[in-house]
């Protein structure tokens, strides 16, 4: 194992990329593809990365002050269709839990911390674990949530199980022309889709590093310096530009309450969670009790065999 990196999984987001395309289904019936697919990703990520330690992140029912600041946030979505590829098999939330359950349970007899926070986003966790907690450590977060790109430094990279890659700040400017350093602005402007976040209409990162393009550089780009640089330069924008900054001048400052990766969305109480749960967990390899389990729920596909060496390792440090 490599002293002083550590790999960070956004748990929910990992297991339920597998529940969508894996149709794996156990002896007793029942679809288990999440399951399995997210613990034998699991072990392949640790022989590849070689981390000191693995830290599960699970979404803890939402954040709570992220709907009081926008009660519209995450709303109107079409609810994500699971076994998008396979209709023999069953589609359901109960399906669904059941494996999440179970994927916990298996993880207990496993060398993984895993940390759960009630009224807390998988996201703002890892972000406060890699801003305080895991501050000095060489971190991998594991996600396919562009989010995340905000938190891209030197001791800070993702690897995108959608991309299949390893993603810095070189491929974040290759695909939006925004340096990590300022891409939670841009996405504060430009909005988010996908958690009904709604931005400036009509700009898009291409829109906006075309006009702005201090976004791509590594130098901090605070919101008051936008607003001011579009205030200096407006002959050289559109009128319709200019004023849509302006006029959205509280959506922006909004958006960055909703979009910023820190201890902003957490009270004192979630963050001494975190932390306790991160100092006080107890790593474990118990490969007879997970034996027993995965014959219980009737699960052949997990090679617990192969697996041991590198969970012994990781169990070490």
């Amino acid at each position: 194992m490599i002293k002083d990196r550590v790999l960070i999984i956004d748990g929910l987001n990992l297991f339920t990329r597998h529940y969508i395309a894996h149709p794996g289904m156990s002896e007793n019936g029942d679809q288990v593809g999440g399951t399995v697919g997210f613990f034998n990703n699991l072990t392949r990520l640790i022989r590849r990365c070689m981390p000191e330690k693995v830290y599960v992140i699970w979404e803890g029912g939402g954040s709570r002050k992220k709907r009081d600041l926008y009660s519209d946030y995450k709303k109107g979505s079409k609810p994500q269709r699971m076994n998008r590829y396979y209709d023999d098999i069953p589609d359901t939330k109960k399906n669904r839990n059941n494996q999440l359950k179970n994927l916990i349970a298996l993880l207990r007899f496993v060398p993984v911390i895993q940390v759960y926070v009630d009224d807390a986003e998988a996201d703002d966790v890892i972000g406060y674990l890699c801003n305080y907690s895991l501050k000095e450590k060489n971190k991998i977060i594991v996600s396919s949530d562009h989010d995340y790109y905000q938190l891209i430094n030197e001791k800070t990279i993702i690897w995108s199980p959608t991309l299949k890659a390893f993603v810095n700040d070189k491929k974040v400017i290759e695909r939006y022309n925004v340096h990590p350093n300022n891409f939670c602005l841009a996405k504060c402007i430009v909005g988010d889709k996908s958690d009904n976040i709604p931005g400036i209409k009509g700009v898009g990162y291409k829109v906006l590093t075309k006009c702005l393009d201090k976004f791509s550089k590594s130098d901090f780009y605070d919101m008051e310096s936008v607003f001011l640089d579009v205030l200096e330069m407006k002959e050289n924008f559109s009128r319709k530009f200019y004023n849509d900054v302006f006029e959205s001048k509280d959506l922006i400052k909004r958006n960055w309450k909703l979009v910023l990766l820190d201890s902003n969305n957490l009270v004192y109480k979630q963050t001494k969670i975190i932390n306790e749960s991160i100092e006080n967990y107890q790593l474990t390899w118990n490969n007879i009790e997970a034996y027993k389990f995965l014959n219980k729920l009737g699960i052949k596909t997990v090679d617990l065999l192969s697996s041991s060496k590198i969970f012994h390792q990781l169990k070490k440090g």
